[in-house]
């Protein structure tokens, strides 16, 4: 059910959300309050006042950094002479377990346009893109209704609210492409160029899109910041309950093995038991937990101890991983963390966008290693080569952080299940080493020149 407009409500990103009914239009979204964040801004506040509310509520990106939205936007240059700027919602959610955006544009569509009109006034932006995953059709279809009803209504367009302030919103469709995640790959695809990142500095605040100041921010990120305005960085910072420095709410879900995946609204902290054993309804077939992901495909493998720790952005750091998009995926006590591994590797690899050595050849390269460990035709020293590539491929050495990320589950899996890796590892007979080699489960131990001769032999 739908709640009554009550300012204390403690989901606001949700609050008005009812699958089962469909989203709200223009009409009915402005009966529950909506707008009323825009009419505020533009007529009560200045745009460095917007600002200046949201980097006090310490609102921290949801895309998966978790960098202050506040000081991004105050990098931002202001004033008469500041030129031509935009503001680039960053929908494209081609994280591997990761569907919150989808939600919130399909089911609150004018609560992302409102927050990107009050975003775009902040910045003082006059043209503003969605940028939206493809696939997305739904999605596509109830932002464009709504973006039509707004503009109709004034409330997008020129002088807005019959001040002198204008703003045109635009979605444009993506074709399909995960490094579009990354801010700059995404402004050169929203130009028309091929998805490459872009060197930084300069950072796209300074020169963005069409090389001018450039705002990209999350589906979620943004979300937030009509409610902040009418409710206050107080309220914002206290919707936590207490249980982590983190200020607001947070999507967060499950996704694997788990008997009830989805997608929630909850206090920033809440623990990863919580979700999976209250939430998620626990681990299907009531298999044991062997390992998460905290935040997408791109984050290192947590262990089930962890599971009490508050998932928040450096409580999650603090344990050796990132907090990322929030959604975790799990894995169970029967399912290989080689194959798993594997899998999200093969992504990877695929979706590089070729433009550095290290990730175009890296990752088929670990691919090629983990597909022979996983059918149990690894060799002597591939998970030494696997170890190297964490750090070959790993911050610093890449254009951007796509290898980066792909590294952070192969390093984790390693680092706690190194058991698995070595099933996998058969003796090769021309190693200097032969006494070392490890075999598959079940094969017959080899441990001497003679023995590994007539196998050869044979």
């Amino acid at each position: 059910m739908r709640s009554a407009k009550d300012p204390n409500y403690q989901k606001p990103l949700t609050r008005l959300i009812d699958t089962a009914a469909g989203p709200l239009d223009l009409k009915g979204h402005e009966a529950e309050g909506g707008y009323a964040a825009l009419r505020k801004a533009i007529k009560d506040l200045k745009p460095q006042d917007v600002q200046a509310k949201v980097k006090e509520a310490n609102l921290r990106g949801r895309g998966g950094a978790g960098f202050p939205t506040g000081i991004k936007w105050s990098l931002i240059p202001m004033g008469p002479d500041a030129g031509a700027k935009y503001l680039v919602c960053n929908a494209d959610e081609m994280e591997p377990g990761t569907f919150k955006d989808r939600l919130l544009m399909e089911q609150a569509p004018h609560q992302l346009v409102e927050a990107m009109a009050v975003a775009a006034y902040a910045i003082q932006a006059q043209t503003g893109y969605i940028f939206l995953r493809g696939e997305y059709v739904v999605a596509a279809e109830r932002l464009n209704k709504a973006i039509a009803e707004a503009r109709a209504a004034g409330l997008l367009g020129q002088n807005i609210l019959g001040g002198p302030w204008s703003f045109e919103l635009y979605v444009h469709t993506g074709a399909g492409r995960y490094i579009c995640g990354e801010e700059t790959a995404l402004i050169n695809s929203l130009e028309g160029r091929r998805a490459n990142p872009r060197a930084k500095p300069p950072f796209p605040q300074i020169a963005g899109l069409w090389g001018r100041p450039t705002i990209v921010n999350n589906v979620e990120t943004l979300s937030n910041v009509p409610h902040i305005l009418l409710n206050g960085p107080t309220w914002f910072k206290e919707l936590n309950q207490g249980k982590t420095s983190d200020a607001g709410t947070k999507m967060y879900g499950v996704s694997g093995r788990a008997n009830q995946p989805g997608c929630w609204e909850l206090p920033m902290g809440t623990t990863a038991r919580e979700l999976l054993e209250v939430h998620a309804g626990g681990m299907r077939g009531g298999k044991k937990l062997k390992a998460w992901l905290p935040g997408g495909a791109s984050t290192d493998f947590l262990l089930p101890e962890h599971l009490d720790l508050p998932m928040d952005f450096d409580t999650i750091a603090r344990a050796g991983s990132r907090m990322g998009t929030g959604l975790i995926t799990v894995v169970a006590e029967d399912q290989s963390i080689v194959s798993a591994v594997r899998n999200l590797e093969e992504f990877f690899a695929r979706e590089s966008c070729g433009w550095c050595t290290p990730c175009r050849d890296g990752l088929p390269w670990t691919v090629k290693i983990l597909r022979a460990i996983e059918n149990g035709q690894g060799k002597t020293g591939d998970i030494e080569q696997l170890s190297k590539m964490t750090r070959w491929l790993g911050p610093g050495r890449t254009f951007c952080a796509h290898a980066p990320g792909a590294m952070e589950p192969l390093q984790s899996a390693i680092k706690y299940f190194r058991d698995e890796f070595e099933i996998g590892i058969v003796c090769d007979i021309d190693s200097a080493k032969p006494d070392v080699c490890i075999l598959p489960a079940g094969l017959p131990d080899i441990t001497t020149d003679r023995d590994l001769a007539q196998k050869k032999a044979s």
